[in-house]
C-alpha cells in the first residue's frame, strides 16, 4: 500500500478527474489524501477521499469562489493573464506550506496536476517521486504543436513551426512571474536548475486525459507521456457534488435535448447564455442550460424561449441524454461529451479553450464559433449544421470508440502502479 498525495487547483474541472484517480487507488488498497485550500473541503466531502487543509492564510474560506467569479467575467488574453496571476499566487502558497503538510501526513508519492507546477519542485526538495496528471489541455511546448491558448490549426510546415515557436516565446514571457518563483525556490533549496519549462513535469510518467486521436501530432512527445482518455467514473457520477443539487428530470420531453454549459469558471457572461437561448428559439428541440454555479439564484433570470435553466446540473448524466452539447470547450465537458458519442458546438472563451476547440474542429466532431465572432445567426447556423449533418455524430462516435479503447481511469492507475514498481526496482 502506498500513500498518495493529490495536488490540483480547487476548480471542479480539476478536482473531478483527480478524485476519480484517487477513488480507483483507494479501491486497489492504497491510501489517498487530497491537499487543498478551505473552499475545497466541501466540494470533495462526498468523494470518500481524505482531505488536508492548506493555504488558509492566502486563500481563506470563500476567497476561491470570489476569484473564480472574477475569472468568469473575463475572456481572451485578459482571462489568461488573470489565471497566470492566480497560479503564481497559488505556487507561492504550495512552496511555503506543502513540504511540512506532506511530512505531517506521511505521503510517499505525489500526483500533481500539470498546472500546479510548483509541486514538482516540492517533490524534488522532499526527494519524493511525483507523477504529472494533465487534467486540462497538455501544456508541453514544442514547435510542431500550436501553443495551448491559441486557436491555430496544426500544420506541418516551416512557417507554422516558426509561428508556434514565437507563440511559445510569448507564453514564456506571460508566465515569467510564475517561472521566476520556481527558479528562485529551486536556488534557495539548492536543487538542480530547470533549463526548460517542460522539466517541471514528471520525468517518471505524465498522464493525459485525452485519447491520442484528439491531440495534434507531436514530434517531441516525452517517452513518459501516456494518453489514457478521460479520468471519469464509469457510472457517470462526479465526485464533486452539491447537497442542494435537484435537477427537474420530470420536465424533460421527448424532443431532442440540447445541453448548454460554460463550465464552472467561464460562466458569468450572460450575453453568451442569451445568445444560446435565442439561437435555439425556433428549433424542434428542448434546451437545458446549466449556469455551473450551485449558489446562483435562477429565479430572476429570464432567457428567450423559456429553456430549463438550473444553477448546476448532474453534468455527465445530462450529457448522456443529449443530442447536442454547447460548450465553452473546457476539456472535461468536451471529452465527456465525446465519450458519449455526442457532437458539440464550441464557444471558446479563454485559457486553453481555443486550443481544445481547434482540436475539436480537426476531428470533425463539432463546430466552433469564436467568442469574438459570436452572433445569434452564426451560432444558430452552427447548431443547425451539427444537428442535421450526420458526419458530426459519426466523427463523435469514432472518437468515442478511441476513448473506450484508451482505458481511462483504470489505465491511468495501472500506469501509476507500474511506475512505482519500476522505480522500486
Amino acid at each position: 500500500m502506498t500513500h498518495f498525495g493529490i495536488f490540483c487547483p480547487g476548480a471542479v474541472g480539476h478536482l473531478n478527474p483527480m478524485c476519480n484517480l484517487g477513488k480507483e487507488l483507494l479501491n486497489r488498497g492504497h491510501n489517498v489524501t487530497l491537499f487543498g485550500v478551505p473552499d475545497v473541503r466541501a466540494k470533495i466531502a462526498n468523494s470518500g477521499i481524505n482531505f488536508y487543509e492548506i493555504g488558509a492564510s492566502d486563500f481563506p474560506l470563500g476567497s476561491l469562489d470570489l476569484l473564480y467569479a472574477e475569472l468568469g467575467e473575463l475572456s481572451g488574453m485578459a482571462g489568461l493573464k488573470f489565471s497566470i496571476q492566480f497560479f503564481t499566487k497559488e505556487a507561492q502558497m504550495w512552496l511555503k506550506e506543502a513540504p511540512l503538510a506532506i511530512k505531517t501526513v506521511g505521503v510517499e508519492v505525489l500526483l500533481v496536476d500539470q498546472v500546479t507546477t510548483a509541486m514538482g519542485t516540492v517533490a524534488d526538495y522532499l526527494r519524493l517521486p511525483f507523477i504529472t496528471v494533465c487534467n486540462a489541455l497538455l501544456i508541453n511546448r514544442e514547435p510542431s504543436v500550436p501553443p495551448y491558448f491559441t486557436n491555430w490549426q496544426y500544420q506541418n510546415n516551416f512557417l507554422a513551426k516558426l509561428r508556434n515557436t514565437l507563440g511559445n516565446k510569448l507564453l514564456n514571457y506571460l508566465t515569467s512571474s510564475l517561472w521566476n518563483v520556481l527558479v528562485e525556490q529551486r536556488r534557495q533549496w539548492q536543487l538542480t536548475p530547470h533549463q526548460r519549462r517542460d522539466e517541471a513535469y514528471s520525468q517518471l510518467a505524465q498522464i493525459c486525459q485525452l485519447p491520442t486521436i484528439f491531440d495534434f501530432p507531436r514530434e517531441n512527445a516525452p517517452k513518459q507521456l501516456y494518453y489514457t482518455g478521460p479520468l471519469q467514473n464509469p457510472d457517470g457520477v462526479e465526485p464533486v457534488s452539491f447537497n442542494q443539487l435537484n435537477f427537474p428530470f420530470d420536465r424533460l420531453t421527448d424532443k431532442p435535448l440540447i445541453y448548454a454549459s460554460l463550465g464552472t469558471l467561464q460562466n458569468r457572461n450572460w450575453t453568451i447564455f442569451q445568445a444560446i437561448a435565442e439561437a435555439c428559439l425556433d428549433l424542434d428541440a428542448q434546451l437545458v442550460i446549466s449556469l455551473g454555479n450551485p449558489n446562483q439564484d435562477v429565479s430572476q433570470l429570464s432567457l428567450a424561449g423559456s429553456p430549463i435553466v438550473v444553477a448546476y446540473a448532474p453534468h455527465q448524466q445530462i450529457i448522456n441524454l443529449s443530442t447536442l452539447v454547447i460548450t465553452h470547450a473546457g476539456l472535461n465537458t468536451t471529452i465527456g461529451t465525446l465519450s458519449s458519442g455526442i457532437p458539440l458546438v464550441a464557444i471558446p472563451i479563454t485559457n486553453e479553450q481555443p486550443g481544445i476547440a481547434a482540436r475539436l474542429a480537426k476531428t470533425g466532431a463539432g463546430k466552433v464559433v469564436p467568442i469574438k465572432k459570436l452572433t445569434v445567426p452564426k451560432l444558430k447556423a452552427a447548431i443547425v449544421e451539427v444537428l442535421t449533418n450526420p458526419s458530426y455524430r459519426e466523427n463523435a462516435a469514432r472518437i468515442q470508440s478511441a476513448i473506450q479503447e484508451s482505458g481511462g481511469v483504470y489505465t491511468a492507475v495501472d500506469i501509476i502502479e507500474k511506475t512505482l514498481v519500476r522505480i522500486a526496482n
